[in-house]
């Protein structure tokens, strides 16, 4: 049923990748799928909190990747500045990891399980691990339920989240099947921009009212051109099929400006929003 959105001003950290100097921490990205980049040369994440709310942005979803550090008085002291400038961290989103590799799995599940305790000591309340990186198939729905599920009962202060993403939760088939096979144990993060075929809006439509939070994507309709008739349609679905959650924006274009571009979904997303 539809309803109102969310008008917190949201975004997903992957949205500020340029403004943060492309950082990767060592150790973080064990797939390769990002190249590690320990670069000082972008904004310091103490220092992001701040611009965060500078830009009137409320909440963020952090990408593990732009930790430097994971001892406890540095999260400490990433939490304060988070704290102090009023921006509700709402996700840790841990972008690496497959539970369903047929022979690192047990190794990946225990990885995730340190980044939960990390999202834990950051007082995160909700934790992002992908599903899986293998196909859909009977085995890896049901082996990637019981991994997500087991690492769920392992920090039960933490509700744990996947994502329609990568290459197991590939459409809306999967990703039912799999939060069948959790019984609830596992919610869902809906990002608006992992499907891409004709039918992306029906298969969106059929997760959304499903999701807990969400990344809302924005690429472009040429080079420098927002599609925002994408990013209405997207916004539209999640509305029409119930989403509560807030609306995190996810800047996914060419333009090194990525404050202004974020500003300007924002603006796009409003009609759709109020």
């Amino acid at each position: 049923m539809a309803h109102a959105l969310d008008p917190t001003k949201a975004l997903h950290t992957w949205s500020l990748f340029r403004t943060m100097g492309r950082f990767v921490a060592p150790g973080s990205a064990p797939s390769g799928v990002l190249t590690e980049n320990a670069s000082t040369d972008g904004l310091d994440l103490l220092e992001l909190p701040g611009q965060l709310a500078a830009h009137g942005f409320a909440s963020a979803q952090l990408c593990h990747f732009y930790l430097p550090r994971t001892d406890s008085s540095y999260l400490a002291e990433v939490r304060d500045a988070f704290d102090s400038a009023g921006v509700d961290l709402e996700v840790l989103l841990v972008d690496d990891g497959d539970v369903t590799h047929p022979e690192h799995g047990e190794q990946q599940q225990r990885w995730l399980s340190g980044w939960i305790d990390v999202a834990r000591q950051l007082g995160v309340p909700r934790v992002r691990v992908p599903a899986g990186d293998q196909a859909p198939t009977e085995e890896t729905l049901a082996l990637s339920a019981r991994r997500l599920g087991a690492l769920a009962a392992e920090h039960p202060d933490l509700r744990v989240l996947t994502e329609n993403w990568k290459s197991l939760l590939v459409d809306a088939a999967s990703t039912l099947s799999l939060l069948e096979r959790t019984d609830g144990a596992i919610g869902l993060l809906v990002d608006t921009g992992n499907w891409t075929g004709e039918d992306k809006y029906e298969q969106l439509a059929q997760v959304a009212g499903r999701a807990e939070c969400s990344q809302v994507k924005a690429r472009e309709s040429a080079p420098g051109v927002l599609d925002a008739e994408d990013l209405v349609r997207a916004l539209t679905v999640l509305r029409d099929e119930g989403y509560a959650g807030r609306i995190s924006y996810v800047y996914a274009g060419t333009d090194d400006d990525e404050w202004g571009r974020l500003d300007q979904m924002h603006e796009i997303a409003g009609a759709v929003i109020r």
